[in-house]
């Protein structure tokens, strides 16, 4: 027994139209008065087979032989009906037309004939028998000629249809092939873009690549050039966390310069809710207003890219036929916005790599550069005076010999004070007792040592609760942080005192503050010029701020000494409220 995945058209024909014809034979066996007499046994076994064939094509099942069984059993049973019911006498004598329905439809012309010349010697045969008389003999002949009419009809019809049966399959087999073959085409492409925009980490190459994937999956044809009246674009938030043109395509020189806030309309919906929005009145929105291209658009389709907390854009499609972007459509949009957010985030965490590397590059180089400054101000010009005045003690033993000693003891207190301003260096270059005994040890024992080198207060209060919820790691650049600050006062601000407090600030939260009582000065004075200075005090500060994810504050007036707040989150929640209420994406 064999089965289908489609219906077997040819049997679904052949039992309809045997039910039909049964249905029939009834008729005109109720109107001739002949409904119970014994002939039409043969009509009730036709309709249990029918039963059994209708079964099968309903389950789309075929037995071996199936077409030749049926027409079989279609001639056997209209031959026996025939022949029983007394030939031409009979109401029902018609069902010699039953064959050739059979034969036609599943063998077509010459199935049909073959059946009306069985048929055709089963009513000859019958004839005779019966009679030899002239009206029957041209009843016959009438009927053989009517036979072989109805099956040469029959067989033609049966044959035109079935060719176009077979015309509309193969018609829709091409559709199914042309529209699989699309639907590869499409996968290939994405495939392709996946496997580029994974390829590279070059954060321009991945926007130009995303835009020209988008605008060729978009086409129904594989073959078809792109949609010229396809409008997209990649909006970015820049540092200024403003959006800006990243790439686009067909967009004008003056719209490629629009800068958005993103706060208002789709844009503002999209990201705020992390999913895509389909604008169908352009005109209304408060910010896609401004772009001149985009004005020619009966509908937008704004995808947001946002991985988490992170957002980095948009994606903008446009176009002016109405009901463009479809369910396909859009879900290949979809699709590709879910691999470009990838993609640019890991362009984006290569680029930090980079950056990183890049600043960790300028510390190494700051920290030779000040430990150049610091030994060539401390100990170089130290050891200089100690030659030198060993050099006037050497003359002074020929000359005033009891003179000598007062100068040794003096070249002895220059040598200690040298000493100590080295190990000085030292313990800020890798303060061991920072491993060992943690950041609070660190930090008494740095203000300890700025007290004995350079006769500076620095007063140092830590929560010591606070410490157990930053890690190692962080709590070394949360000292270099002070010691820089410390280093500040010192030297540019020529305070006397330095207050150092690391607390407590809210859920998840640390805040580190250094206040001094130095000469102070005008932060937004020597951030305007600080290109032009040689000192990167405030630069490593915030270097280092960024190194903890915290945020810096600096404040300071001339005359009143200065405070540098340095806000430290110590869970990522609490670094997203942090960065989201100081306006940071």
């Amino acid at each position: 027994m064999r089965t289908s995945d489609s219906p077997f058209i040819a049997d679904w024909f052949i039992v309809s139209l045997r039910w039909l014809v049964l249905l029939g034979l009834i008729v005109s066996l109720s109107l001739g008065g002949q409904l119970l007499v014994l002939p039409n046994a043969v009509l009730v076994g036709l309709a249990g087979w029918n039963i059994v064939l209708t079964l099968l094509a309903g389950l789309n099942f075929r037995i071996a032989r199936h077409r030749e069984i049926s027409l079989g059993v279609d001639l056997l049973a209209a031959s026996l009906y025939f022949i029983l019911a007394g030939g031409y006498a009979s109401p029902a004598f018609w069902i010699i037309f039953l064959p050739l329905l059979s034969g036609s439809i599943y063998f077509e012309v010459w199935g049909a004939l073959i059946s009306a010349c069985f048929m055709v010697v089963v009513q000859i045969v019958t004839t005779l028998l019966q009679t030899l008389a002239p009206l029957a003999l041209l009843i016959m002949g009438a009927s053989v000629f009517v036979t072989f009419l109805i099956a040469g009809a029959f067989g033609y019809l049966c044959m035109q249809l079935i060719q176009t049966i077979r015309l509309t399959r193969q018609s829709q087999s091409d559709a199914l092939q042309k529209k699989q073959h699309v639907e590869n085409d499409r996968l290939r492409a994405i495939y392709g873009l996946t496997s580029t925009l994974m390829a590279t980490l070059n954060y321009q190459r991945v926007l130009e690549s995303l835009l020209d994937l988008s605008l060729s999956v978009l086409n129904l044809e594989p073959d078809a050039p792109p949609d010229d009246r396809l409008i997209c674009a990649v909006l970015l938030f820049s540092k200024a966390e403003s959006l800006e043109v990243g790439s686009a395509r067909r967009l004008t020189p003056a719209d490629m310069r629009v800068v958005l806030r993103g706060q208002e309309g789709v844009i503002a919906q999209a990201i705020e809710n992390d999913k895509p929005v389909l604008l169908k009145e352009v005109r209304r929105d408060p910010e896609l207003t401004r772009f001149v291209t985009f004005m020619s658009c009966s509908e937008i389709y704004c995808f947001p890219l946002r991985s988490g907390f992170n957002a980095y854009g948009v994606l903008l499609f446009g176009h002016p036929e109405p009901n463009f972007f479809s369910a396909g459509r859009r879900e290949l949009l979809d699709i590709l916005g879910s691999q470009a957010v990838v993609a640019i985030q890991n362009a984006r965490l290569y680029q930090d790599v980079v950056n990183e590397r890049e600043r960790m590059i300028e510390f190494q180089e700051e920290a030779r550069k000040k430990l150049a400054r610091d030994l060539h101000d401390g100990p170089t010009q130290s050891v200089s005076a100690i030659a030198m005045r060993v050099s006037i003690a050497r003359s002074m033993l020929s000359k005033n010999p009891k003179a000598v000693s007062d100068e040794l003891g003096r070249i002895e207190d220059l040598a200690r004070r040298t000493t100590t301003e080295i190990r000085h260096m030292l313990f800020t270059l890798r303060p061991l007792v920072l491993e060992s005994q943690g950041l609070a040890a660190a930090l008494k024992s740095m203000a300890e040592k700025a007290k004995e080198t350079y006769s500076q207060n620095v007063l140092i209060k830590v929560d010591e609760k606070i410490l157990e919820s930053i890690e190692m790691g962080k709590q070394g650049v949360i000292f270099y942080i002070v010691e820089e600050a410390v280093n500040n006062a010192r030297k540019h601000a020529k305070a006397g005192h330095v207050w150092v407090n690391l607390q407590a600030m809210g859920e998840g939260l640390a805040l580190l503050e250094i206040q001094d009582d130095g000469i102070g000065f005008d932060v937004e004075a020597v951030n305007r010029s600080y290109d032009q200075r040689g000192s990167l005090g405030l630069v490593n500060l915030h270097d280092r701020t960024e190194l903890v994810n915290g945020v810096l504050d600096v404040q300071s007036v001339p005359g009143k000494g200065t405070r540098v707040q340095v806000f430290i989150p110590l869970t990522e929640e609490a670094a997203d409220r942090l960065h989201h209420s100081t306006g940071k994406q």
